[in-house]
């Protein structure tokens, strides 16, 4: 089913939410990735504030290719997940309401996600400049010096993404299998 939500997500959409839907999001997104996570948890081990809230937002699993004239950013595909897993679970913790990414996801992760009503989402791999058409405004927020793993605030209108796994654990890479082996 698709379905449009806006961001930052609320429990109740997240809720909604099942696995194998398709869903455009509209709305505040925010990029990080490997160095970005690291810097966010030492700033926690720290006792020192994250950059921005958890609470609801998104964090899409990107590291954007500079951007061409007269666009806000470059191509901007999605990049495994997996990479963040050790970080997830306490951003979850925080209020983290969705991420975005590909591949699979640790025991970890899809427990957190359940504990916290939470949803993972895919982006397609490989399509990474028809993503970018989706994004309306790029702002790096946060660590600069990461220069593409830098935190950027994204403005995006209807970013296409399949839910993976949802607020109940449901995992689309789990029951497509299923299905397909039927």
């Amino acid at each position: 089913m698709d379905k449009h939500i806006q961001v930052p997500i609320t429990k109740e959409d997240a809720k909604s939410l099942r696995a194998g839907d398709y869903v455009y999001l509209t709305g505040t997104i925010y990029t990080a990735r490997d160095a970005a996570h690291k810097r966010m948890q030492e700033a926690l081990d720290a006792g020192k504030e994250l950059p921005l809230s958890m609470k609801g937002n998104v964090i899409y699993y990107m590291g954007p290719s500079p951007a061409r004239e007269g666009r806000p950013i470059g191509s901007a595909g999605p990049t495994t997940s997996s990479r963040m897993d050790k970080y997830a679970p306490k951003l979850l913790d925080l209020g983290l309401g969705a991420m975005i990414g590909k591949g699979k996801r640790s025991q970890a992760v899809m427990d957190g996600i359940v504990k916290n009503e939470a949803v993972y989402f895919a982006a397609i791999g490989g399509a990474g400049a028809l993503l970018s058409k989706c994004i309306l405004s790029s702002e790096v927020i946060a660590y600069e010096d990461l220069g593409t793993e830098a935190i950027r605030k994204l403005e995006v209108k209807d970013f296409p993404v399949v839910v993976v796994i949802d607020s109940e654990g449901n995992n689309l890479y789990e029951t497509a299998v299923s299905a397909y082996a039927k």
